[in-house]
């Protein structure tokens, strides 16, 4: 029997994906001794249902077992519906948020306003940058390189992407798990995550994709994943949940064998 933390990827929209995915986090969870959920961020935008998912995040993260961290979608959407400027919505339809204003009901940003529940708004708004289970630390976008964990800024958090993605394994002290950047050249395939010794991406964009990833951790071991759940619906069918079959040991970022536990950090 083991500590588990399952942690999911951008949702962006997909509710049919996320409650599949936590149909199978349940079932894999029976064999735990204790567990715990981390979503890594963008609930809203490009898919179908941002308003679905909100709520459905908003009902689990009543639950301490549940943890939803705040990307830079959710991020996008407060700041443009309290008292951002057009050029703010501009930028938020641009990255998809013509679908979450869809969801909601809303034609425009004076509708959306007045559409989209304050409540919403505020828990987007107060939702954590980060968390941690000893040995990992989780966080939406990724961590800016050689830099102590109390000085991460927000803006890093969210947004961060390039300097992180190539930043060498000694400039971290602990595994991150990150989503965020689904393809870069370090990770052509979107539809597969990004399994190093020093980090996990596991952004799909499952908007486009129509797979979400949920790495599975041992809370006792650092490290990587020791295993990974695809869930995979493509539009009229049925989900499909299956292993990810390259879930491989790895190596640890100083060259420790994965199952190592590193220093403890992050707990939260």
């Amino acid at each position: 029997m083991k500590d588990l933390i399952f942690a999911i990827g951008d949702i962006h929209g997909r509710l049919d994906l996320t409650a599949a995915a936590l149909e199978a986090i349940e079932a894999r969870a029976a064999d735990a001794d204790s567990f715990r959920v981390i979503f890594l961020g963008d609930y809203v935008d490009r898919g179908p249902d941002s308003r679905g998912v909100v709520e459905l995040m908003m009902k689990l993260s009543r639950d301490h077992r549940y943890v939803c961290l705040k990307g830079n979608h959710e991020a996008m959407m407060v700041q443009c519906l309290t008292g951002g400027t057009t050029d703010d919505f501009t930028r938020w339809m641009d990255n998809g948020g013509r679908q979450t204003l869809d969801s909601y009901g809303a034609e425009d940003w004076d509708a959306a306003i007045a559409t989209v529940p304050a409540h919403h708004l505020r828990w987007m708004r107060g939702l954590p940058l980060t968390s941690g289970d000893g040995h990992r630390v989780y966080v939406h976008a990724g961590l800016m390189p050689a830099m102590p964990f109390d000085r991460q800024t927000e803006e890093t958090c969210l947004w961060i992407r390039e300097r992180f993605l190539r930043a060498p394994a000694h400039q971290f002290d602990a595994h991150v798990v990150h989503g965020h950047t689904p393809q870069w050249a370090g990770k052509p395939d979107m539809g597969e995550p990004e399994l190093l010794p020093h980090r996990t991406n596991l952004d799909l964009a499952a908007y486009a994709t129509d797979r979400l990833c949920v790495g599975v951790f041992d809370a006792a071991l650092g490290g990587g994943p020791i295993e990974a759940i695809m869930v995979e619906r493509p539009v009229g069918e049925s989900a499909r949940v299956f292993p990810y079959q390259r879930i491989a040991a790895l190596a640890a970022a100083d060259g420790e064998p994965a199952s190592k536990p590193r220093r403890r950090l992050w707990r939260r």
